[in-house]
């Protein structure tokens, strides 16, 4: 995975200590650049509910996704692997861990894609897991699917046969982009957000 260090420019006619152009006003806000190779590296995840219309989506793009390497949490990776035949990275199943892991593959920039079918008409105890999920997903800037259609529209983009280079902001230690507005509770006069722990839940 190369990185590049990338900043904002001023405006064409203004000097870099102008106060009005862009790098004045965001103090040079500076991106790294993640290269994709033109063999993706996509996480696969399917609530239960879903997880027929994720093979049947995956059979039929089974010579697509067969050019990239796959990733899974346990009951979706072995569903795939036991009637796709296609290779595949197995994870914990959802409630023990999976989704967790394959957000810490996406922060660590293991994975490139995310396929996620999940079910929005059913309660699920492990949601704050879910929530972190795409969460992080958003955050280091990796495309999402999470239903068939925007999995048929990214699948089916000619940047998937392509070396690609996503943007994602130099975070400090806080978890803000370097330079951005403070998070509630740090240095402003809302409360600070208190965290919920995730319970068990059945598989995902």
């Amino acid at each position: 995975m190369e990185e590049h260090i990338i900043g904002t420019q001023p405006s064409a006619g203004l000097e870099a200590g102008d106060p009005r152009s862009p790098a004045a006003e965001h103090d040079a806000l500076a991106f790294r650049r993640i290269a994709m190779t033109k063999t993706k590296r996509i996480a696969l995840i399917a609530h239960d509910n879903k997880k027929m219309d994720l093979l049947d989506w995956m059979t039929f793009n089974k010579g697509l996704l067969a050019r990239h390497e796959l990733c899974a949490t346990r009951t979706t990776g072995e569903l795939i692997a036991g009637r796709l035949g296609l290779d595949v990275t197995e994870f914990r199943s959802g409630p023990l861990g999976g989704d967790q892991q394959i957000g810490a593959k996406i922060a660590e920039g293991g994975i490139d894609f995310l396929i996620f079918f999940w079910d929005p008409l059913e309660p699920h105890p492990h949601d704050p897991d879910v929530r972190a999920l795409l969460r992080i997903a958003v955050v280091w800037n990796i495309p999402i699917a999470c239903n068939r259609a925007s999995a048929d529209f990214m699948i089916s983009s000619p940047l998937m046969a392509e070396e690609y280079e996503r943007l994602v902001p130099q975070y400090d230690g806080a978890g803000r982009a370097q330079n951005g507005p403070p998070r509630e509770g740090e240095g402003g006069e809302g409360p600070a957000r208190t965290s919920t722990a995730p319970r068990a839940a059945r598989d995902a």
